[in-house]
């Protein structure tokens, strides 16, 4: 199978430790490439193998430079689509490229510009819901703000349709929980079969499939301009001059829920977490975003406000939300002295590069000047993924970024943050999430 030998963890040391493997894998993982080095193969049974590596060369060859010569996993590509359908984070091939093409002008810097004062609105409007002077979890109030910012901004809901947008919300991470009990528990997936788990889960992803027709149909048939993603969805046109379905631009809409609030709730938690154990970066911040006016249009604050995007770049390193992805090989390929056969499995750790003693100074610690302006991207660009990397690089991450800054921003400027926490607690499910992320927020 390969020219270099890898080193090898057994399947017999994989069932020795698959109760921490279940609760947290990282550390595991890590302990291998400490022994092993920047890669190492597990045996999975069966015959089945996985390459795990921490080789910032060896992901920038499968992500971007022969990306042609690799596919998502069955992870994606099937386990996830089954529930949210075939959008521009589980198709691949042709039908992935012909929509990226579709859809990538809608996320032009320009574009995104028109939803600015939407998302701030929203941000606004959460915040205000954070109890002073009382010990809270952020996390439910992040994961709130990321899916209303993107349901507003792909359909402009308003307050009488909350109930509608709950229902979505809850739809969305009920159906990924689901999946992460079938992926971390696939010696279950028969009971949650026969006991109907399955079954239901469908119903709801169907009744959420439901939901977001009426709404597009609605659109369809109204003559009102709103000037949200929806409306550039639905006049965006292929090559051959026709405009996407309505099944299709569901799949669109679902990826867009599952991908683009999950991971920035994460972000924006970690970020405010590592900000309240760091009063002294807090207070950079907080000096940022006050002696920046108020009255300044959104991108002319977003393009003020540099430092709050260097603690969110370096909370995005340490804990990368998309903090691993995976390739198959789907012909024979080499990196450097390793031959890869066609149908290889390959894992790459993002949370691992990201932390890699060659390429980071003291790795472990938050520091935000690492991203500095007068440090040129290129001493850090090829090995830091907060993204992605390549052609599949997050389309959203823009729109990501913009609601991060404004959302950090204006929660310094309106609090300060403390904890009691002496660490960031994490729980690695299919993207990194925090956990116990208590925070005391005081009126400043």
């Amino acid at each position: 199978m390969l020219d270099r030998r890898i080193p090898i963890v057994s399947f017999f040391r994989v069932l020795n430790n698959a109760s921490r493997i279940l609760k947290n894998p990282l550390p595991f993982h890590h302990e291998n490439f400490e022994k092993h080095g920047d890669a190492f193969r597990v045996q999975l049974g069966l015959g089945k193998t996985v390459i795990f590596t921490r080789d910032a060369g060896f992901a920038k060859h499968m992500l971007q430079k022969q990306h042609r010569r690799y596919t998502k996993s069955a992870l994606q590509t099937k386990d996830l689509a089954k529930y949210v359908g075939e959008g521009l984070l589980t198709s691949t091939g042709e039908k992935w490229l012909k929509q990226r093409r579709l859809i990538q002008p809608a996320f032009h810097k320009k574009r995104l510009e028109s939803l600015i004062n939407t998302i701030k609105e929203v941000i606004q409007e959460e915040f205000l819901r954070i109890p002073s002077n009382k010990e809270i979890d952020i996390f439910p109030v992040m994961s709130d703000l990321a899916f209303k910012v993107v349901a507003k901004s792909l359909f402009g809901y308003t307050d009488t349709q909350g109930d509608t947008i709950s229902r979505l919300q809850y739809i969305t991470e009920a159906a990924q929980k689901s999946l992460v009990k079938e992926i971390r528990q696939p010696y279950k997936r028969w009971w949650f079969y026969l006991s109907g788990k399955i079954k239901n889960t469908f119903k709801l992803t169907q009744e959420a499939r439901d939901i977001l027709n009426t709404i597009i149909e609605e659109r369809r048939n109204s003559d009102k301009v709103y000037n949200d993603l929806l409306d550039m969805l639905l006049t965006s046109k292929y090559d051959d001059g026709s405009v996407m379905g309505n099944e299709q631009l569901i799949d669109e809409i679902l990826i867009l829920f599952v991908a683009g609030h999950e991971t920035t709730s994460n972000a924006l938690t970690f970020t405010a977490v590592l900000l309240a154990l760091h009063p002294e970066i807090q207070e950079q911040v907080y000096k940022e975003v006050s002696e920046t006016p108020d009255d300044l249009q959104p991108m002319e604050q977003i393009a003020k406000f540099r430092y709050t995007k260097q603690c969110i770049e370096e909370a995005m390193r340490l804990y990368p939300p998309a903090y691993f992805s995976d390739r198959v090989a789907i012909e024979d390929d080499n990196y450097q002295d390793l031959k890869l056969k066609k149908g290889t499995t390959i894992l790459v750790s993002f949370f691992e590069i990201h932390r890699h003693k060659s390429f980071w100074k003291n790795p472990s610690a938050f520091d935000p000047d690492r991203f500095h302006p007068d440090i040129d991207k290129k001493e850090y660009s090829d090995w830091y993924f907060p993204f992605g990397s390549g052609p599949r690089m997050c389309i959203g991450n823009n729109f990501a970024m913009y609601e991060m800054i404004l959302a950090i921003s204006t929660l310094v400027r309106k609090y300060k943050i403390s904890t009691d926490l002496h660490k960031v607690d994490i729980k690695p499910l299919i993207t990194l999430k925090p956990e116990n992320a208590m925070l005391t927020f005081v009126d400043r």
